[in-house]
């Protein structure tokens, strides 16, 4: 199945239980939101899980494109991305969490055609940190039910949206990627990997960290696109989807001879920036601009380890256009080139005017602790810049 496939496929499987379509949002929240970017489709949801009555109704479905900062450290392995989609279904004070599961189960069971014997679930198990001792016993009974393995854990299998706010144990769906008879759990085996979040969110926790129960007890859950076609297609990572084939495509012609972390580092850092770009954000020095900011010199920062000499005005349209269109966003290339590749000659010019200082200092022995924060304080170069390009 395409990306576009199992997108339809999640939509109509929903849709055919009384779920109403809701439009995804851009990467931007909305005013008032004290987050840089959407991180989850239920993220424009927030009011209505709250109580605020939602204008389609209490069962609604959408794909919802997200950007999670969070994970930048882990680009580069199987599963994680920076800019993903959502497929997100919520019953807002309607059904239940355990029906909820039924419904996830049967879908990736028989509309998606995944063998019961590659499932796996973790259910949360009790923490008395969060002050629950019980695990979710209803969760836990459904799965039994199901005939699914379970594995019981603490405050992984606890979601919350902050500090404070709406929250609630989940049960998450994985999948065995590995060869032969799954072994192992998802908590022991990294072959299984999670495709699907059921959240139970029945309370509220405030400002004194007490837990108290919602106006109205929610189900929110979210599955990754291209985690789920990663899973399906049998492949190795989420780089060999469909949607990221324009994209592995020109950085292998480009670039050839990046180490495999390097690649999907370059691949996704590239796709993010010209969605966040596709949704009107330039680079600055603050807020979401910094986050495109960073995306950009990373992937340059890796680019130029290999050869300084590479340059981003290499780039074709297709692959950006192409990822445009499938975000639905305006397919204008030339202004998103333009903006990327300024932000390279700036680099680059911040770069020429730090290598000189850089050397300065190190006439005098290694660098110390003092030394990278005047760099970075004073010139603008953070630590991991310095050591990945002007200390080679």
């Amino acid at each position: 199945m395409r990306t576009s496939e199992i997108r339809d496929t999640f939509l109509q499987y929903f849709r055919e239980r009384g779920h109403q379509p809701i439009t995804g949002s851009t990467l931007i929240p909305p005013p008032g939101d004290p987050v840089l970017f959407t991180t989850s489709g239920m993220h424009p949801l927030t009011p209505y899980l709250e109580g605020q009555r939602h204008p389609l109704g209490r069962r609604l479905v959408n794909v919802q494109r997200c950007l999670r900062t969070t994970d930048l450290d882990e680009v580069g392995d199987r599963t994680h991305l920076t800019v993903f989609e959502m497929l997100g279904s919520w019953s807002l004070g309607d059904y239940d969490g355990p029906q909820s599961l039924r419904w996830g189960y049967e879908l990736l069971r028989d509309g998606f055609g995944i063998p019961e014997s590659r499932l796996h679930v973790t259910v949360f198990g009790g923490e008395e940190r969060l002050g629950l001792l019980e695990p979710d016993s209803r969760s836990l009974g459904t799965w039994r039910e199901l005939g699914v393995p379970v594995e019981l854990t603490g405050e992984d299998n606890w979601w919350s949206n902050g500090p404070t706010g709406p929250c609630g144990p989940d049960s998450e769906i994985f999948v065995w990627t590995g060869e032969g008879t799954p072994v192992g759990t998802p908590g022991t085996d990294s072959r299984w990997v999670e495709v699907w979040n059921h959240v139970s969110m029945r309370y509220e926790r405030r400002r004194d960290h007490t837990l108290h129960p919602l106006r109205q007890s929610n189900v929110d859950t979210g599955m990754g696109l291209e985690r789920l076609m990663m899973v399906l297609g049998g492949k190795s990572s989420v780089y060999e989807c469909d949607v990221f084939e324009p994209w592995t495509r020109t950085v292998s012609q480009l670039w050839p001879g990046l180490g495999i972390e390097d690649f999907r580092v370059v691949c996704d850092h590239l796709r993010s920036s010209v969605v966040v770009c596709g949704d009107g954000i330039t680079p600055s020095n603050t807020g979401r601009g910094y986050v495109l900011r960073r995306l950009v010199r990373r992937l340059l920062t890796v680019l130029w380890r290999h050869d300084p000499g590479l340059t981003l005005g290499d780039l074709p349209d297709e692959p950006g256009l192409e990822t445009l269109g499938h975000f639905g966003q305006p397919r204008e290339w030339y202004p998103i080139r333009e903006v990327l590749v300024g932000e390279e000659r700036r680099f680059r010019s911040l770069l020429d005017r730090g290598r000189p200082v850089v050397s300065r200092l190190r006439r005098r022995g290694e660098l110390t602790g003092g030394d990278f924060e005047y760099l970075r304080d004073t010139h603008g170069l953070p630590r991991d810049l310095v050591e990945e390009l002007l200390l080679t």
